[in-house]
């Protein structure tokens, strides 16, 4: 008897699952917090929730700010799917031994899209465009020299034509390393926040509060209410792993494992190889282990240099990734650590 009420939860934890991974994609609002800005990271697979080398890494993990050594800004471009364009800055300031302050800002825009309707669907002649802002504050500190723990807040809005919505947002994350040449382990939670709806002059509509009386106002003014949404939560953990083959060439291998809210477990893995800290090799794939479904993401590579000048650094990164029948998207990133 246990043993079939064993088996009859098993199965029904299963269809649970399965009908969550099915139902909940296409339920959250703020999908643009999960386009990944990092180039350098892009070609390691995307699995950055253990890297702490660069100022875009509290992105992955806020727990990577407490492990930022000076002060560093960083900006990313990226052409997304049909020629939407997207573009991330974040800057790191050292607060000594009060930790790190972290500050990010990120901006998505569609470009001008014709106005269609079913009676002309050719174009009214007017245009509208989609655009999501974000801008995020952070806070890092060391707990030890091998643990760090981080958070940021972060404010976002979306905008189609003249409607939009507002919400908060909460990451929170840690980073532990048992030494700095030895195992990396990190883990975060982001996009805690709250619910949204869209409000707006879109939205505004005349009605008829009795179609079958006449002779009453049959324009009245209301307003169409949208369902509140929430954001994409997104829990990840991961491991990374330095290995110095010697003094000039370093391999650095990158594992991440990704529950989010509104779809399917999934794996990404990564590695670099840098020669004499100053040139970059990069390649990775992302979802190594689909559940159930075909994915649309895959292979990614990239490449960078970093130029040392006394106690600050330039460097820049390209990272290319593929998403299958929505073919592929290329990041760019430069920055300056001082």
């Amino acid at each position: 008897m246990k043993k079939r009420l064993f088996v009859l939860l098993a199965l029904a934890a299963t269809v649970a699952v399965i009908t969550s991974a099915q139902t909940k994609t296409g339920t959250t609002v703020g999908q643009f917090l999960l386009i990944e800005p990092s180039a350098r990271i892009t070609g390691m697979g995307n699995a950055g929730v253990t890297m702490y080398e660069e100022a875009q890494a509290a992105y992955y993990n806020p727990g990577a700010i407490g492990m930022f050594g000076n002060h560093a800004v960083q900006f990313t471009h990226c052409v997304w799917f049909a020629d939407i364009t997207y573009d991330y800055a974040a800057a790191s300031i050292a607060l000594g031994e009060f930790g790190n302050a972290f500050a990010s800002v990120t901006a998505l825009n569609s470009g001008d899209i014709d106005v269609r309707t079913v009676s002309q669907p050719l174009g009214t002649g007017e245009k509208y465009n989609v655009s999501d802002f974000a801008i995020g504050l952070g806070y890092g500190r060391r707990i030890s020299d091998k643990f760090s723990v981080g958070l940021q807040v972060t404010y976002l809005q979306e905008t189609i034509w003249h409607s939009s919505m507002s919400a908060m947002a909460l990451n929170v994350g840690t980073l532990y390393r048992i030494s700095a040449d030895g195992l990396h382990i990190g883990a975060s939670i982001s996009n805690f926040g709250t619910r949204a709806r869209f409000d707006g002059r879109d939205l505004r509509i005349a009605y008829d509060l009795d179609a079958a009386t006449h002779g009453d106002n049959s324009n009245l003014p209301g307003d169409a209410l949208t369902d509140d949404f929430p954001l994409p939560i997104l829990f990840r953990v991961g491991l990374g792993y330095p290995v110095r083959i010697d003094d000039e060439n370093v391999v650095h291998l990158v594992a991440d494992a990704f529950h989010p809210s509104d779809n399917i477990e999934s794996v990404n893995v990564g590695a670099e190889w840098g020669y004499q800290n100053t040139l970059f090799l990069r390649g990775g794939y992302q979802n190594v282990f689909p559940q159930g479904q075909p994915s649309e993401v895959g292979l990614t590579i990239g490449a960078g240099l970093r130029y040392a000048m006394a106690s600050s650094a330039i460097f820049f990164d390209y990272g290319w990734a593929d998403h299958g029948i929505l073919e592929k998207t290329h990041r760019v990133t430069f920055g300056v650590s001082f």
